[in-house]
């Protein structure tokens, strides 16, 4: 049954290979793969494929970078000849426009990562950490013309362990939403998938990350400022400054200990910094701009900061 769809993919990043491979294995004729053009990456600036060009092209399958798609008339010859029953949409990094939208019977069906309408944007993974949530999920929607906006086809939720971070848990909800996606043209194309609209009154949004988010504010509480590190990586971390340095926190943990705001404080060697609501974070390993990643121990050793001094809000 599932042999007599084609369907077109849309993806770029890693989150968007499981999907890819699970429509691949479950039967569906991809019949084009699209991504985003190469990029000169890495100190040699060499151009970088995508992981999901180097994907598709171990699976055999066509790929077509175009550099733009709203205005692209040899593109949009290109989808209209191949007549995809779905075009899937997983992480592309393009707005799709509305001659795509109107292109194919069952739709562009996405893959998000959150509980739509939660997490509108380009970051949900990322901010439902920050904010300290425990549960987050994906969601298969229709695309339409707004932000993550379309009517939900199907959902499932996913739990936040408290020792998780973006990069362990973008690798589970992939996983888990690759098999929502077949379930889900399976289902559309079977008929026992109804779209259903969102509440738009519930929506919150996961803007994409700046630089500045990184940023610590030790007004906040150890607890809060701890679900920033664990949401923000790779990037932007969390940073503040120290002696008019970037200082990079990796790994820290909450200690109950009521300090001023931002107070350095050594103790038996461990490195404590003061936060809001009576709280403080063992700073357990760290990066000084220019150095190398190292435990707070050898920092405290090496660079000697003395209990009262203040961190910066960071460079």
């Amino acid at each position: 049954m599932s042999s007599s769809l084609n369907l077109v993919f849309c993806g770029t990043p890693a989150f968007a290979v499981p999907t890819l491979e699970k429509l691949v294995a479950a039967g569906f004729a991809v019949s084009l793969v699209v991504t985003q053009p190469d990029r000169p990456k890495g100190r040699g600036m060499e151009l970088a494929l995508s992981p999901v060009k180097q994907r598709a092209l171990q699976l055999g399958l066509p790929v077509s970078q175009p550099d733009k798609i709203k205005n692209n008339e040899e593109f949009r010859g290109q989808l209209a000849g191949l007549a995809p029953d779905a075009i899937i949409v997983v992480g592309y990094g393009r707005i799709i426009p509305q001659w795509m939208i109107d292109l194919p019977r069952l739709g562009n069906l996405n893959l998000h990562a959150s509980l739509l309408p939660v997490y509108r944007g380009a970051a949900p993974i990322q901010w439902a950490i920050a904010r300290g949530e425990s549960a987050s999920g994906v969601t298969t929607m229709r695309i339409d013309a707004g932000l993550d906006t379309g009517d939900i086809l199907l959902q499932k939720e996913i739990s936040i362990a408290p020792e998780d971070t973006a990069l362990t848990l973008a690798p589970r909800m992939a996983a888990i939403g690759a098999e929502l996606m077949v379930e889900t043209v399976r289902g559309l194309q079977a008929g026992t998938v109804r779209p259903q609209p969102q509440d738009h009154a519930r929506a919150s949004l996961a803007p994409i990350l700046k630089k500045e988010d990184g940023q610590i504010d030790f007004q906040l509480s150890a607890q809060e400022i701890l679900n920033r590190l664990r949401g923000f990586q790779p990037w932007p971390g969390a940073y503040a400054s120290f002696r008019g340095k970037n200082l990079h926190i990796w790994t820290a943990q909450p200690v109950e200990r009521p300090m001023a705001a931002a107070a350095v404080a050594i103790e038996s060697g461990r490195l404590l910094v003061g936060c809001g609501a009576g709280s403080a974070l063992e700073l357990i390993e760290v990066q000084l701009e220019g150095k190398k990643r190292m435990p707070a121990a050898d920092f405290v050793h090496g660079h000697q900061p003395r209990t009262g001094e203040k961190l910066g809000t960071g460079n």
